[in-house]
C-alpha cells in the first residue's frame, strides 16, 4: 500500500560527485558517437556533458526512493522536466533534496510527484527536476485526481525527422550510469511486471531525444539547452527504431517521440534553448 506520509517530506542533502568518465560513460549510454560528448581528448573539441546527465546524477545514484509497500516492478516513470540553472559541467559536485510534492489518485494507480534540487557546493543553483511515478494499482484511496492537459502539436509540418536506433544491450550500457532497476535487465523481474522481456529506461529514450535534438537545433552545442519535458507514454524495447518530429521556435523546440511502427513513446516533449546569439557560460 502506497505510503500517503511522504507527501511534503523533504530527503536529504546527499552529495554527489562525478567525473569526466562518468559523462562519457552516459553519453554512450544514450547512444552517443559525438567527440564532445564521448572523448576527452580528441583535437580541437572540448568535451561536454549532456545535460540529462543530471536525472542520471540525482534519481538512482542517492539512496532510493521508498513509496511504501509497494510492488517495484509495478512502478513506471510517467512525465519528468529538467531545469538548468547553469550548463551541466562535465565534473563537479553537488548537493541534492528531494520532495513529494503531490500524490494523485488515477483511479488505476497513483501518481506521485517528486521534485529534486541541486546546488554547488557554493549553494548557487545547478540545476532542478520535476519526476511522476505511476505505481500501477495503488488508486482508489480518494485523493485527488490531478490534471491531464496535454499540449497540441503545432498544425504544421515539423521542421525535422530524426530517427535512432537502439541497440539490443541499450539498456545493459546505460545502466552502468546507476539505474539497476532490474525491469531494465532482469527478464523474470519484467515478466513480473507484465512485460515479455526487459524494456529501455525511460531516461534512456530521454536522454536520446535530447542528443539528437541538441544536434539537430542547437549546433552540438549542449550548452544551450535551458530545460526539458516529456511525458513517457509507452515501453520502448531495446533495438527499437525511434523517430522524433521535431517543430523549432522562438524558444526551442516541442518534440514527439515514437517508434518506427508508430507507438507515441514520448508526448508533450519539449526543449528549451538558449539563442545563439546569448550562449550560457560556465560558471
Amino acid at each position: 500500500m502506497i505510503d500517503l506520509g511522504i507527501l511534503g517530506v523533504v530527503e536529504g542533502p546527499w552529495r554527489k560527485s562525478w567525473t569526466s568518465d562518468d559523462a562519457l560513460r552516459y553519453a554512450v549510454g544514450v547512444g552517443a558517437t559525438e567527440p564532445a560528448f564521448t572523448t576527452e581528448n580528441s583535437s580541437g573539441v572540448a568535451q561536454q556533458a549532456l545535460p540529462t546527465m543530471a536525472l542520471a546524477l540525482t534519481h538512482f545514484t542517492e539512496p532510493e526512493q521508498v513509496f511504501g509497500d509497494v510492488d517495484k516492478s509495478l512502478i513506471l516513470h510517467a512525465e519528468q522536466s529538467l531545469t538548468l540553472h547553469r550548463p551541466l559541467p562535465v565534473a563537479g559536485t553537488v548537493e541534492v533534496r528531494r520532495r513529494v510534492t503531490d500524490i494523485f489518485d488515477k483511479g488505476s494507480g497513483a501518481l506521485v510527484v517528486s521534485r529534486v534540487d541541486a546546488v554547488l557546493p557554493s549553494g548557487e543553483p545547478a540545476f532542478s527536476a520535476v519526476s511522476s511515478a505511476f505505481l500501477r494499482g495503488e488508486g482508489g484511496f480518494g485523493g485527488p485526481r490531478g490534471s491531464s492537459s496535454r499540449e497540441p502539436l503545432p498544425a504544421r509540418s515539423p521542421n525535422s525527422r530524426l530517427e535512432f536506433t537502439t541497440a539490443a544491450n541499450q539498456a545493459l550500457i546505460y545502466r552502468l550510469s546507476g539505474d539497476r532497476n532490474p525491469l531494465h535487465s532482469d527478464p523474470v523481474f519484467a515478466a513480473q511486471g507484465g512485460f515479455p522481456r526487459p524494456i529501455l529506461h525511460g531516461l534512456c529514450t530521454y536522454g536520446i531525444a535530447c542528443r539528437l535534438l541538441v544536434g539537430a537545433f542547437a549546433d552540438g552545442d549542449a550548452h544551450r539547452v535551458l530545460g526539458m519535458a516529456g511525458r513517457f507514454t509507452a515501453p520502448v524495447t531495446p533495438g527499437d527504431v525511434l523517430v522524433i518530429d521535431a517543430w523549432r521556435d522562438r524558444d526551442g523546440v516541442t518534440f514527439r517521440t515514437s517508434t518506427a511502427a508508430g507507438t507515441v513513446v514520448i508526448d508533450n516533449g519539449r526543449l528549451s534553448l538558449h539563442p545563439p546569439e546569448q550562449p550560457a557560460t560556465l560558471t
